[in-house]
C-alpha cells in the first residue's frame, strides 16, 4: 500500500514536470502531488510509517490544500497553500504509556524544563515561515502548565520587521510539534502585504490620534471601599481611529468595522428566551426538619399568591399585559446576607401571539410586597416602529419616577447608543439612567429600562443599587483639557500592519467572488499607526490629574520577588514563580515562620490565582481554604489560620494533598536514614520516609522544628517534581 502510494505521487509529479503549464494547472492530481512534495520538503517529513493518504482542496481567496496521512496508532494533517506554505499541522501518535494522575488531584511540573520544546518550536518556525516573516516565542517555557510535559506559544507574526494582526500558535510535546496554525495574508486579508515604508511620522500620527480621544467626568467606585471618587473615564462607545502611514489621514476603524458587520448581520432575530427559574411552590412541614430547613421554610411565610400578584401587575398599564396570558409562575428564595433573611421572589411568565409571532414577557416581583424587581421580554425584530425614541424616553422617565420616586436619576448616554447606523429595528428602545450626584453620574448605581417600540410598554427592567456609597465632593477638579493631555500621554503611536475593512472591488477576481456572495467589505492589511500602551489605565483622577492604573487579573501571570537574595529557597521560589505559583505582592518573605494560612495560600496558587496572604479579602481566603479541603491538604475541623507549622506538619499536609497519605499511614513497613530518625514518632515515620524518597528532606529530618515559608516552597517543589 505504501509503495503504491509513493508510485502514484511520483507519477503525478513526473507528469507535472513534463506537461505544459496550462495542462498541469488543470490536473488536480498533479497539483496535489506537487504541493505534497513541497510540504514534505519544508517539514522534512518521513511518511513511510503511514498507510493511507488523501488530499482535498478549497478555493476562496486562495487555494488551500488539506493533506492527511493515517497509519497504525498515528495520524498527521497538514494544510498548505499551493506553493507549499504550511498553514496548519496536527499530529497524533499513540504513546506506549500515559502518565497516571495522582489520587489527590495535585499537579506536577512538566517532565522537561521547556528548553527542548522551545528549541523544537524555533526549528519548526524557521522551516515554515517565509522571507519577511518572523515569530518571537515569549518566555522560556511558553504557556507551560503544571501537570504536563508540553509547551505552547501563541502570538502575532512580524511582517517586514513590523507587528501584524496575523496570529500563530504552536504546541510542542516532548520535543515534537503536535500542533501549529497560522494566519496567512493570502486567506486572512485581501490585497496582499503593503510595503513597510511610512511617509507620515510617528509624531504627526500621535498628535492626530490624540485629538480623537474622548473622556467623560463621572463618579466611580473606589475599589475595596464604600466610597465613590471622581474620575475622567474613556467615553463608552467612542470610535477607534488609526492614522494611515502613507498619507497621514485618519481612519475611522469603528465605522468601517460596522460596515463590515452589516454585511453579515441577519435581519431576523429576537431577545433571548427568559431563563428558567427554580420552582419553589411546594410547602414543607416543619416536623422532622433541621433548624436550617425550618428557617428556609419560614422564609416563605407571607408570600402572596400568584393570582394576587398577577392582578396587581395587570392593574399597572406600564407593563402592557393586555392580551397576554399567564403561562407560569415560580417562587425562589434568595440567600440572606449579614444575618438577614433573603427576599422571596416570584417570576410570572406571560405570552401572546401577534400576527403569527410569539411574544413573551417575564416579570419578577418581590413575592411579599409585589414590588417589581425586573422585566425581560422577547419579540421579533423588524416590527413596525410605532413609538419614536423621543416618545420612548419620555415614557421611561415617567415610569421611573413612579417606580423609583426616591432615586435621583440622570440619563446616561454614550456614543455606543447614538451611533448613526441603526439599519435594523429592534423591538425596543434601551435607556440607562445612572444615579445623579452633584450633577454628575455614578453608573455603579443604575437602572436599565427598555420601552417596547410597538406600544410604549416596559419591555425590560433591571437595576443595580447600593445605598451605602459615600461620594467625594466635586471641588478642586482638573480641567477636561488637562485630563485629556494626561490620558494621551499614556499612549504612543506604533507603526504596524493592521486589519482594516476595505470595500471590495469587482476588478479583483477573488474579491468579485466575495461580492457575489453578498459581502461588500472584507479585511485588508494596511500600514498604519495606532495608539498603544504597555499598561492598562482606567482613567484620570479628577483631583490630581494623574492616570489611574488598572489592575489585571484572570490569566496566570509569572511572579517575581525582590527579597530572595541569599535565601537557600531562592531557586525553588523562582521556579514556582515561573508557573504563577507563590505569593502575590512582590515579597516572598522566605525566612518568615510558615502558618497554616501561608501554606494554604501557597497551595491555592497552583490553581492559577496567587494571593498576598497579608492583604486578602475574606471571600478569597474562604475560596483558598475550600480548595485546600478539596485537595486533602487539611480537613475543615483542622482549620486554624494562624497556627505555626512544623516541618513535619508541612510534609504531612503536602503528601496528603498529593495523594501519598494512605501509603504514608501504613504502619511497620518504613525505615529511613535521617540522623535523627530515633526522634520521629511512629505515626510520622511513613511520612518521613516518603519525604526522604521524594527529596523533601535529607540528612536531618527536624520534624518538630518550625518551618519557614522558604522551606515550604522547597518541599512543594520536590512534590511537584515527582514522577506523575
Amino acid at each position: 500500500m505504501k509503495r503504491l502510494l509513493s508510485l502514484t505521487l511520483a507519477a503525478a509529479l513526473l507528469a507535472a514536470l513534463t506537461l505544459p503549464a496550462a495542462a498541469a494547472e488543470e490536473s488536480q492530481d498533479v497539483r496535489l502531488a506537487k504541493v505534497t512534495a513541497l510540504v514534505k520538503e519544508a517539514l522534512a517529513l518521513d511518511t513511510e510509517a503511514y498507510e493511507t493518504f488523501r488530499g482535498s482542496l478549497s478555493e476562496e481567496l486562495a487555494p488551500v490544500w488539506d493533506l492527511s496521512w493515517e497509519g497504525e496508532r498515528r495520524s498527521l494533517s497538514v494544510s498548505a497553500l499551493e506553493d507549499g506554505t504550511v498553514v496548519s499541522l496536527s499530529r497524533w501518535e499513540s504513546r506506549a504509556s500515559a502518565p497516571a494522575s495522582n489520587e489527590g488531584g495535585f499537579p506536577s511540573f512538566p517532565e522537561n524544563g521547556g528548553a527542548e520544546n522551545r528549541a523544537a518550536a524555533e526549528a519548526f518556525l524557521a522551516r515554515v515561515l517565509r522571507t519577511g516573516e518572523a515569530a518571537e516565542l515569549s518566555g522560556p517555557e511558553g504557556a507551560s502548565s503544571l501537570g504536563g510535559s508540553g509547551s505552547a506559544w501563541s502570538g502575532t507574526l512580524v511582517l517586514n520587521g513590523l507587528p501584524s494582526p496575523l496570529h500563530y500558535s504552536i504546541r510542542v510535546e516532548d520535543g515534537l510539534v503536535e500542533h501549529f496554525s497560522r494566519d496567512v495574508p493570502e486567506t486572512a486579508a485581501i490585497g496582499g502585504v503593503p510595503g513597510p515604508e511610512a511617509a507620515a511620522s510617528a509624531g504627526e500620527a500621535e498628535e492626530a490620534l490624540a485629538g480623537t480621544l474622548k473622556l467623560r467626568l463621572e463618579y466611580v467606585r473606589d475599589p475595596g471601599s464604600a466610597k465613590a471618587v471622581l474620575r475622567y473615564v474613556p467615553e463608552a462607545g467612542a470610535h477607534t481611529f488609526l492614522a494611515d502611514a502613507k498619507t497621514g489621514d485618519l481612519i475611522d476603524l469603528t465605522e468601517l468595522e460596522e460596515q463590515l458587520r452589516l454585511g453579515y448581520r441577519s435581519a431576523a432575530g429576537g431577545a433571548n428566551a427568559a431563563p428558567s427559574a427554580k420552582a419553589a411552590d411546594t410547602a414543607a412541614e416543619e416536623a422532622g426538619l433541621t433548624r436550617a430547613e425550618q428557617e428556609g421554610a419560614a422564609q416563605m411565610e407571607g408570600v402572596l399568591p400568584k393570582e394576587e400578584l398577577d392582578k396587581a401587575l395587570r392593574a399597572e398599564g406600564a407593563y402592557g399585559l393586555r392580551g397576554y396570558a399567564l403561562t407560569g409562575t415560580s417562587y425562589e428564595s434568595e440567600a440572606g446576607t449579614d444575618g438577614q433573611a433573603g427576599r422571596v421572589l416570584c417570576t410570572l411568565r406571560y405570552a401572546r401571539t401577534d400576527g403569527g409571532e410569539r411574544l413573551t414577557r417575564n416579570i419578577t416581583v418581590d413575592a411579599k410586597t409585589g414590588a417589581v424587581d425586573s422585566v425581560w421580554s422577547s419579540a421579533p425584530y423588524g416590527r413596525a416602529e410605532k413609538v419614536t425614541e423621543e416618545e420612548a424616553l419620555k415614557q421611561a422617565e415617567a415610569f421611573l419616577k413612579t417606580r423609583f420616586p426616591d432615586r435621583s436619576l440622570v440619563l446616561y448616554q454614550t456614543d455606543l447608543e447614538i451611533m448613526p447606523w441603526r439599519t435594523e429595528t429592534q423591538p425596543y428602545w434601551h435607556f440607562t439612567f445612572a444615579q445623579g450626584v452633584n450633577g454628575l453620574p455614578f453608573r455603579g448605581n443604575a437602572v436599565h429600562v427598555g420601552i417596547d417600540n410597538a406600544d410604549g410598554s416596559v419591555y425590560s427592567l433591571s437595576s443595580s443599587w447600593d445605598g451605602g456609597v459615600a461620594f467625594d465632593d466635586a471641588n478642586g477638579m482638573v480641567s477636561m483639557e488637562t485630563a485629556l493631555s494626561a490620558w494621551a500621554g499614556t499612549y504612543e503611536a506604533v507603526l504596524a500592519y493592521r486589519n482594516v475593512p476595505q470595500k471590495l472591488s469587482k476588478a479583483d477576481p477573488a474579491q468579485a467572488k466575495l461580492l457575489e456572495q453578498g459581502t461588500e467589505y472584507d479585511y485588508a492589511l494596511r500600514l498604519a499607526y495606532g495608539l498603544e500602551r504597555a499598561e492598562n489605565y482606567a482613567g484620570v483622577d479628577a483631583k490630581t490629574g494623574a492616570p489611574v492604573r488598572e489592575e489585571r487579573d484572570g490569566a496566570r501571570q509569572p511572579l517575581s520577588y525582590d527579597d530572595l537574595t541569599g535565601s537557600s529557597a531562592r531557586a525553588d521560589a523562582e521556579k514556582l514563580a515561573r508557573y504563577g505559583a507563590g505569593y502575590a505582592g512582590g515579597k516572598f518573605r522566605p525566612a518568615k515562620n510558615a502558618t497554616q494560612w501561608d501554606l494554604v495560600a501557597l497551595v491555592y496558587s497552583l490553581q492559577g490565582a496567587a494571593l498576598e496572604p497579608e492583604a486578602v479579602e475574606k471571600d478569597e481566603r474562604e475560596s483558598a481554604y475550600y480548595t485546600a479541603y478539596r485537595l486533602g491538604l487539611l480537613r475543615p475541623a483542622e482549620r486554624d489560620d494562624n497556627a505555626v507549622l512544623s516541618r513535619a506538619d508541612v510534609v504531612r499536609m503536602l503528601l496528603d494533598a498529593a495523594g501519598y497519605g494512605p501509603a504514608a499511614r501504613l504502619g511497620g513497613i518504613y525505615t529511613c536514614a535521617y540522623s535523627d530518625k530515633g526522634s520521629i514518632p511512629a505515626e510520622g515515620l511513613g511520612y518521613a520516609a516518603l519525604a526522604q524518597a521524594l527529596g523533601l528532606a535529607s540528612g536531618t529530618y527536624a520534624g518538630s522544628r518550625t518551618a519557614t515559608r522558604g522551606e515550604a516552597a522547597s518541599m512543594l517543589c520536590r512534590v511537584l517534581e515527582r514522577a506523575a
